[in-house]
């Protein structure tokens, strides 16, 4: 991949500002199942960038490269909890909204295992992710993987 715009050095202030916002919404969920999510999203996105990223902090987080190869096959792996189902779907379902349109058996699953509150920050962490796969997939980036918490 060739890159195209480093937009931390175009548009410093409102990359840091993206990037801050980003580290604050996902406090309350998982960390693992987080990982997962930003791992499912990128797969389905196609942002190398992200996937490497995120196996690395999902690893760190303590997931194990079986569960984080069966990502791209979840539906058929039988190593995922409905907990993680139930957001792998939702990654899914929003990830894919032009063609999937959230539906409502999709988003039963997710209110039977989230609490609102989660609900709403598994979502924003989904449209976080769904947003840097497209900075960095627009951009032509890719970072060594590093935990995120290190790139602030």
């Amino acid at each position: 991949m060739t890159q195209r715009l480093d937009p931390f050095a175009a548009a410093p202030a409102q990359m840091q500002t993206w990037l801050n916002m980003s580290l604050k919404i996902a406090p309350a969920i998982e960390h693992s199942l987080l990982e997962l999510v930003k791992i499912r999203a990128s797969q389905i996105n196609g942002c190398a960038n992200c996937i490497n990223m995120h196996t690395a902090d999902a690893r760190k987080a303590g997931e194990t490269e079986q569960r984080i190869y069966l990502l791209s096959a979840w539906h058929d792996a039988p190593v995922y909890s409905a907990r993680e189902r139930a957001a792998l779907a939702w990654t899914d379902a929003l990830t894919l909204i032009s063609t999937s349109r959230a539906p409502r058996e999709v988003y039963d699953a997710l209110a039977a295992e989230f609490t609102q509150e989660e609900q709403v920050q598994l979502t924003l962490m989904i449209n976080v992710i769904n947003g840097w796969n497209r900075l960095a997939v627009g951009c032509g980036l890719f970072y060594d993987a590093k935990p995120a918490a290190q790139a602030a």
